[in-house]
């Protein structure tokens, strides 16, 4: 029996996988715990409309997260922070005060975990940080650091 895939199975494989199974056990088990549906024509066409769904909705996922990367590309960050000794910062600049100020600044809403630094920025100057927007679209954002 021709099965359709409900949601991922580590056994069986993932959402909207079709695979053959004995039926007794698509019977017995993968319809009653709703793991899968049989493919006939009507469940074999709502597959096939709700891929083409996905599809485009990742796609425009995609083109905000190309059009927010352009647009962090101009923007520069303004972050104050108190001198300590030595001209270095009186603690360290976090990916939680980047977003927070790039949110007063500009009014555009990234979350800090999208915000990748590669170490706490800990002394004065002007620094490119990569925001990870999209799996396959990272932005760049400059953040100037100052002294109060």
């Amino acid at each position: 029996m021709k099965i359709i895939l409900l949601q991922d199975d580590k056994n069986l494989g993932k959402k909207g996988d079709i695979i053959e199974a004995n039926d007794g056990y698509a019977r017995n088990y993968i319809l009653p715990k709703k793991i899968g549906v049989e493919a006939n024509n009507k469940n074999l066409n709502d597959l096939k409309l709700q891929k083409a769904n996905d599809a485009k909705i990742a796609k425009e996922q995609l083109e905000k997260a190309q059009e927010l990367a352009a647009l962090l590309g101009t923007k520069e960050v303004l972050v104050k922070m108190k001198a300590g000794e030595g001209g270095r910062t009186f603690g360290s600049v976090s990916s939680k005060e980047i977003a927070t100020e790039l949110k007063e600044q500009t009014g555009i809403l990234i979350d800090k975990k999208k915000i990748q630094l590669p170490e706490a920025i800990k002394s004065f100057g002007v620094y490119n940080v990569s925001v990870k927007l999209h799996p396959k679209v990272t932005g760049t954002l400059k953040v100037k650091v100052q002294e109060m």
